[in-house]
């Protein structure tokens, strides 16, 4: 559905898109991750046409963006600011965006009845969106970018001010838009929450491509797919992971119990050999690398992958 060829912006003299490529397939939740300043934003912003790439092709559903406008009905765009009118009711600042993407009025009021009754503020409707918290204002922006139903929705950091209940709420809710036959552009910090979620992935730093494919896939690839959790009676000889080739890193998680990541052509037995001459071990056990740690090893890494 969406398609990025050798896609490069500047601004001055950073790229804040690097010679980008890839391709978003119709009907999936695809993920866009990487820190503050990666391209991120960018990316976002060349697809949403406020702004063009320096080169590069951006494609939307076979159509070529630059010089030509998409359709704003197939696009819903969820930003990462919050940009609602404070002083304006909640309903009729629904209708007024909805309307602006060609909705019609009675279809999205019965729309916006249901949304706002599934969020739980159906009885604040007339109320300002001033007098809202920090997530039910996120709930309303929320449904605002996805009343009209887009084909292609961009969520940019839409678990943004909810507790744990309204971020899985969230999650049901951006799975249900996938299978009613709503791609979805997914931008977002809380990783456990994307590995759970997204259909594929991709990591960028400064503009360039460091990983992608599914969760699995990148989990495999990755340095270490595994790692070992090992506690202690009493304090280990930290100073022998560090020492080991066979150890890529170790995070002590509490006092007596740590987290061992294995090299690239690590032994299990020489890693076993060492937990045991580290200390007296009172539990040992094996446990998937999860993205969070992809991410954070990515990026000190360069997104260095196994052979």
């Amino acid at each position: 559905m969406l398609k990025f060829e050798n896609v490069v912006k500047k601004f001055a003299k950073v790229k804040a898109v690097d010679d980008l490529s890839f391709e978003i397939k119709k009907g999936e939740i695809f993920a866009l991750l990487g820190p503050n300043g990666a391209g991120k934003t960018s990316s976002i912003r060349m697809i949403m046409q406020i702004m063009e790439p320096d080169s590069g092709l951006i494609s939307f559903d076979s159509s070529v963006l630059l010089g030509s406008k998409v359709n704003r009905s197939k696009l819903g765009y969820l930003p990462e600011e919050r940009g609602l009118y404070q002083d304006a009711p909640i309903m009729k600042t629904l209708l007024y965006l909805s309307s602006l993407r060609g909705s019609d009025p009675a279809e999205a009021q019965k729309k916006a009845t249901a949304w706002l009754d599934r969020f739980g503020i159906l009885d604040r409707k007339a109320e300002k969106i001033s007098t809202l918290s920090k997530g039910n204002q996120q709930k309303v922006q929320f449904i605002a970018s996805i009343l009209h139903e887009p084909e292609f929705a961009i969520l940019d950091e839409p678990y943004s001010g909810f507790d744990p209940i309204n971020q899985e709420l969230i999650s049901d809710i951006i799975r249900e838009l996938r299978d009613g036959g709503m791609t979805i552009l997914l931008s977002a910090h809380q990783m456990q929450l994307v590995e759970n979620i997204a259909d594929r992935i991709l990591m960028i730093n400064h503009g360039k491509e460091l990983l992608s494919g599914t969760f699995e896939d990148i989990r495999n690839n990755t340095i270490s797919d595994k790692k070992l959790i090992v506690s202690y009676n009493g304090a280990a000889k930290k100073e022998l992971f560090e020492s080991s080739a066979h150890i890529r890193n170790s995070i002590q998680t509490a006092p007596e119990e740590w987290e061992i990541y294995f090299s690239e052509n690590y032994s299990l037995n020489e890693v076993l050999k060492i937990m045991i001459e580290a200390g007296t071990v009172k539990s040992l056990k094996t446990s998937d690398v999860n993205l969070h740690e992809i991410f954070i090893e990515s990026f000190k890494t360069g997104g260095r992958v196994h052979e």
